[in-house]
């Protein structure tokens, strides 16, 4: 008898053992069952022990060995790079810069995990982790991009370059990730045999290496071509390739026939040189037997009966040259030839001439119920048999039908790319039919299966039926809301087709500007899904209402904010879209999009903005809404003309149909006035008379017509009282000119207009004297003055002598008023010339680049206005010496002789012209040196003005156009020192006092805010004054706006609550809070007895209840906690009546649940079942196993209640010798 063990705790016996007590029981006390009981091994299978060194090692028997170990797909590479040969050598900070935000690219890019360590030699310990490929790649990226780079080339023959490329490229590829290394290969077309590597030092030999090999490789291949007559071709390559294939095989080489089709009787050997060799002998041994053996004999076989002898594919050539030895030689389909000739040793062809004869030919008849057979009698008569039993087999169990379908449906049917034709094939197993277009008929001819071809019918004459109640619909939507509709990627509109997936949505294609969307499905589909289109549609529409907003450009860039602040904010306010013109546009209009009412809002707020900033005038002006558009003009030309002469005021009409008549004209006051009165000056006119006449002129005549400021055109229309409009650079006309006015004055206009343009088309040649010390001035910069003079006179051509020649004319060709008034515009220039002085302005060399302004912008101002030249000195980038500059900023000005010992070179700047405009132009650039001032501030202010994040000091910088510095605090200075133009100082000065006295009144406001009042209050009350979730003292601290604040845990005064706030406040909050006290003091508490059975009722569902009868008693009613000694004991607190109500409500209520409780215990232990629990307990003997370590009295048995023989997960144990077996690691 075996000896057995037992483990007698019941929850062993419970989780493991998975017997009942009563098999428990027989088990232990029945020793001729003892045999169902497991053995320890049976039950707890041993681990397999690992072999050790020297032994040989056998499949273990074990159950663990039914687990198979699973292979990581991750790997890691470790790698090295010294110093010497790292891009990033910062020593300091290791873990930041450039090198660290390379490895997280790297990391984000190929999803590798990388690790840098620094080794004591400096170098780079780098680890890569993650799967093959994506290593691969970050070692790649990583040795790009933190080693330094070398370059190497290596050469090898050209002809050998396409194996490094490998197919597709992905040898190279390979090669580059395992080497890491870039490898440039010359293109096909480059004679080049180098090929260049770039990368470590240590890639660059590893890829060297690997190219040399592919090349040696290479070179012990060979390619071998030989001539062979294409007759005998058949016999090398042997009956179904069988003897190429065996000599490849063989000598390991590739040989290459040409198909019978391809006239060559070249074969290409290729392989290792000596293996090509034997090929080649191999070949030539066939050749020359067979050439030595082989007879032939021709034989004429109808043409028609051709493709019969050749059979599918070759195969019964092939099947002649397999069993007779005899090549059988077909002349070519486009030969007219009958003739066949039979190639091989004499005592086979007759026997090939028998196979020839021997086929029986098979012809399907096209259109007729016949099938044709043809060759010698008994094989035919043995052919038709097989045939006719196959016929009548398919007739026994195939079926066929027909059935009729109007053409129009046939594609439908048949679906896209066949899908829908080839699924009811595949599912019915049936043939189908559809006759092509060409042949325009609707039968529908469908083979197969009985059933299958029933299936097959019912379907497509479902599918026929559906598509004869399909409808089309053309829906009309404008063309600008395709691309909306369908949504980027076709998103939006993928979501309405699954919407009506049985609707076919069609958009005309982008090219064609059409409005046309077509939907094609079921009636009702269709209808439901036009509805939801017009829906989207209705609601485009509402929001694409547009307005343009004119607003001066200056202004645009405050329109927009710091950032994109503003228009960021008035887009999301609004929920509107705006559009502003591009910086370098002429354009001053801001679009915006959206619903009409949130346009006008936008609209509105970006008008608030501009007027806010500028001195911006706006006037209404009553105007009948018929002469709107003639005073608008086509396509805006007349208004834009009168917004032009009037100093670019913006002047906008009401929406033509809205019937209202006013017109605002917005701008200076100045020129709102002028636009005003000429706006109205044209409606009188108009309403008298009004008259409009067109000519043409050449556009290089427009400015010359116009003349410089609008002299010309300003003196015909005094004249005549006509206004003139000029074709804008966007008119496509740009020839034509319109003349508006009354019938007399436009006739008068026309009339002096004509007689200027013919004296402009009477072209003349003159000329003129120029010192040629003046030449250059009208010819430097490519020529930009005598650009400006064409341009200004009607194109006129000035032609100056040649460089090198002392010549001093200068030749002028064009119209005659033209030429006139150039040679005037040019003596002008020459006096100006001649009249020219050079002045220095001395200013230090820190206040050029404020002086220029942006991009020079300043100074190219100054430049126009004054017509002088100013040359600024280079930039020294070092000066030895500081400028010395008077107090504040300021230098005298005064115009000094050059003297190189006195001001610095680099702080002169020389001005070109007139005297009298040099004088303007250097106080010009006086003007625009910055000056400084200091305004005494408090110190304690200092981080107010500042602000947060420096806010409040850059938007002061921004609004004064001024710099503000604000000394350091170690300084503890009052000084702030304020720079910029002198014209902005004043202004700066007063904002920044006007600062300081808004922060001294908060500071004071701040102090009487901060006083403190203690009050003593019992820690008892303070929840109550608290309230439920802080509602109580939250209600005062708003009322009196103070802050209350209660002891904290740890402090000693626990009675003690502060008040903050202005006095007055505080007083009223003390009062406020000392009432609620005063309550709570008059307050009782008591305990009654109600039956914890009950408590839940009491409180109803989430304490719904008891907040109730708290509140109609207005008392506080606590139960005990779960644990409590005294389950039964519930507080009330409150006055002493309300407290006496409560408690009657409350033991009212006890007793009514009661009555509820005692009838449903009663119930349950009606409706209760026995219970096992009632049946006297057996002793569980736990889970017995036989032969445990621990009978044999050596070992004792485990401790179920040791956490060394029983540990927990994670929880560290102290090492143990064991039973059960050596602890493996």
């Amino acid at each position: 008898m075996s000896s057995v063990a037992v483990l007698t705790p019941e929850s062993f016996a419970e989780h493991r053992s998975g017997l009942n007590e009563q098999q428990a029981k027989a088990n232990v006390g029945s020793e001729d069952e003892t045999d169902l009981v497991p053995t320890y091994k049976e039950a707890f299978p041993p681990l397999p022990e690992k072999a050790t060194p020297g032994e040989t090692t056998t499949e273990p028997s074990g159950a663990w060995t039914k687990i198979r170990p699973l292979k990581s797909s991750l790997i890691t590479q470790v790698f090295h790079v010294p110093l010497e040969e790292r891009k990033y050598k910062e020593l300091t900070q290791f873990g930041e810069g450039d090198q660290a935000k390379i490895c997280l690219d790297i990391m984000q890019k190929t999803g590798a995990h990388i690790e840098l360590s620094l080794a004591k030699d400096q170098g780079l310990s780098i680890m890569v982790s993650g799967k093959l490929e994506a290593v691969m790649k970050a070692r790649k990226e990583i040795v790009a991009k933190l080693q330094t780079q070398a370059s190497a080339t290596v050469a090898i023959p050209k002809e050998h370059h396409r194996f490094v490329i490998g197919k597709s490229g992905e040898k190279l590829q390979e090669l580059e990730l395992k080497t890491a290394t870039k490898i440039q290969i010359p293109r096909p077309e480059d004679p080049s045999n180098q090929i260049k590597i770039t990368g470590t030092k240590e890639g660059i030999e590893k890829a060297r290496h690997e190219i040399l090999l592919i090349s040696a490789e290479q070179d012990k291949r060979a390619v071998e071509r030989i001539n062979i007559e294409k007759v005998y071709h058949p016999f090398i390559a042997g009956p179904f390739n069988k003897t190429s294939g065996e000599m490849m095989q063989e000598t390991g080489t590739r040989i290459n026939i040409p198909p019978p089709s391809v006239l060559k009787n070249e074969i290409v050997i290729t392989g290792e040189k000596e293996q090509v060799a034997q090929a080649v002998s191999r070949i030539k041994r066939i050749y020359e037997d067979k050439k030595k053996k082989t007879t032939t004999i021709a034989v004429e076989v109808k043409k028609s009966q051709h493709k019969y002898v050749i059979g599918p594919k070759g195969n019964s050539l092939q099947e002649i040259l397999e069993r007779t030895g005899v090549s059988v030689e077909i002349p070519p389909s486009d030969s007219n030839s009958e003739t066949v000739i039979l190639r091989g040793e004499p005592d086979k062809l007759g026997q090939a001439l028998t196979e020839v004869y021997a086929k029986v030919y098979i012809e399907f008849t096209d259109g007729e119920d016949k099938i044709c057979l043809e060759g010698p009698t008994k094989e035919v008569k043995q052919v038709q048999e097989q045939i006719e039993n196959v016929v009548q087999d398919l007739v026994n169990r195939m079926d066929y039908t027909e059935l009729t379908v109007d053409p129009k449906f046939h594609r439908h049917l048949i679906g896209k790319n066949g899908t829908n034709i080839n699924r009811i094939k595949d599912q019915y197993k049936v043939l189908v039919r559809i006759p092509p277009d060409n042949e325009k008929s609707n039968l529908i001819r469908i083979e197969g299966d009985p059933q299958g071809v029933q299936d097959a019918k019912k379907e497509l004459l479902d599918l026929a039926s559906r598509m004869e109640n399909e409808r089309s619909k053309d829906l009309i939507i404008e063309h600008r809301f395709h691309r909306t509709i369908i949504g980027q990627k076709g998103e939006k509109v993928k979501e309405i087709r699954d919407k009506f997936p049985e609707v076919v949505i069609n958009f005309p294609d982008p090219s064609q500007k059409s409005d046309i969307v077509q939907l094609r499905g079921p009636k009702n589909e269709v209808e439901k899904c036009a509805k939801f289109l017009q829906k989207i549609v209705a609601e485009l529409v509402e929001n694409s209402y547009s307005v343009s907003v004119p607003i001066f450009k200056q202004f645009h860039k405050n329109i927009i904010g710091k950032g994109g602040a503003n228009i960021k904010k008035i887009r999301e306010e609004t929920n509107t879209k705006i559009d502003l013109p591009a910086e370098n546009s002429n354009s001053e209009m801001i679009v915006i999009t959206g619903k009409k009412s949130n346009c006008e809002v936008a609209r509105s707020r970006i008008l608030a903005i501009q007027k806010e900033l500028a001195n911006i005038t706006e006037v209404e002006v009553c105007i009948p809404a018929k002469l709107h558009n003639s005073l608008i003009g086509a396509k805006g030309r007349f208004v834009r003309s009168i917004m032009e002469e009037c100093g670019g005021v913006h002047i906008h009409f009401p929406t033509e149909g809205s019937g209202s008549d006013t017109v605002t004209i917005r701008g200076s006051t100045e020129e709102v006035d002028k636009a005003k009165k000429q706006l109205l000056h044209l409606a009188e006119e108009k309403q008298i008379k009004n008259h409009t006449s067109e000519l043409r002129a050449k556009p290089e005549y427009h400015k010359f017509l116009i003349g410089r400021g609008g002299a010309n055109i300003r003196k015909v229309r005094d004249n005549t009282g006509a206004r003139i409009i000029f074709p804008t650079a966007d008119d496509k006309d740009q020839e034509l000119i319109t003349i508006v006015g009354t019938e007399e004055a436009v006739k008068e206009a026309q009339k002096e207009l004509e007689i200027l343009i013919k004296n402009l088309d009477n072209v003349i040649e003159d000329a003129m004297t120029v010192d040629p010390k003046h030449h250059r001035y009208f010819v430097i910069r490519r020529g930009q003055v005598l650009r400006e003079i064409a341009d200004e006179y009607g194109g006129v051509m000035v032609s100056f002598p040649r460089t090198g020649t002392q010549s001093d004319k200068v030749t002028l060709k064009g119209a005659k008023d033209c030429v006139e008034a150039a040679k005037k515009r040019m003596q002008e220039i020459i006096e100006d010339l001649e009249a020219q002085v050079t002045i220095e302005c001395i200013i230090p060399q820190k206040f050029h680049r404020m002086v220029m302004g942006a991009k020079g912008l300043n100074v190219q101002q100054i430049t126009k206005d004054h017509s002088v030249q100013i040359k600024f000195p280079e930039r020294e980038e070092n000066p030895a010496i500081e400028q010395q500059v008077h107090e504040n900023g300021e230098t005298d000005g005064e115009v000094k002789e050059v003297e190189p010992t006195l001001p610095r070179k680099n702080d002169i700047i020389i001005i070109s012209g007139r005297k009298e405009r040099c004088d303007a132009a250097r106080d010009a650039l006086l003007a625009l040196v910055p000056v400084t001032i200091e305004v005494d501030v408090p110190f304690d202010l200092h981080r107010y003005i500042i602000g947060q994040k420096g806010t409040g000091i850059r938007k002061m910088m921004e609004e004064y156009e001024v710099n503000i510095a604000v000394p350091p605090p170690e300084e503890q200075s009052d000084t702030i020192k304020i720079t910029g133009l002198a014209s902005h100082l004043d202004r700066a000065r007063e904002g920044l006092n006007e600062r300081v006295k808004e922060l001294q009144m908060e500071q004071e406001d701040r102090a009487l805010r901060s006083f403190k009042l203690t009050i003593s209050v019992d820690p008892r009350y303070h929840p109550k004054i608290i309230g439920r979730k802080g509602a109580v003292i939250t209600q005062i601290r708003m009322d009196h706006d103070v802050n209350v604040q209660f002891p904290d845990k740890n402090d000693e005064n626990q009675d003690q609550i502060t008040i903050t706030g202005y006095e007055k406040n505080t007083e009223t909050a003390k009062e406020a809070i000392m009432k609620i006290v005063s309550e709570l003091e008059e307050m009782v508490s008591e305990d009654i007895t109600l039956n914890h059975k009950v408590h839940a009722r009491i409180i109803g569902a989430r304490g719904k209840a008891i907040r109730k009868i708290m509140e109609d008693f207005k008392v506080d009613i606590r139960f005990p906690p779960t644990g409590a000694e005294d389950l039964d004991r519930v507080t009330v607190t409150g006055l002493p009546e309300n407290v006496d109500e409560a408690i009657d409500h409350l033991l009212n209520l006890e007793e009514e649940y009661m009555s509820d409780v005692v009838e449903s215990e009663a119930m349950q232990a009606y409706m209760k079942p026995a219970s096992r629990m009632d049946e006297p307990k057996t002793i569980s003997k736990g889970f017995v196993v036989r032969d445990a370590p621990w009978t044999s009295g050596t070992e004792k048995a485990p401790d179920m209640s040791s956490s060394e023989d029983f540990p927990s997960f994670g929880a560290p144990v102290a090492p143990k010798a064991s039973p059960w077996g050596p602890k493996r690691f």
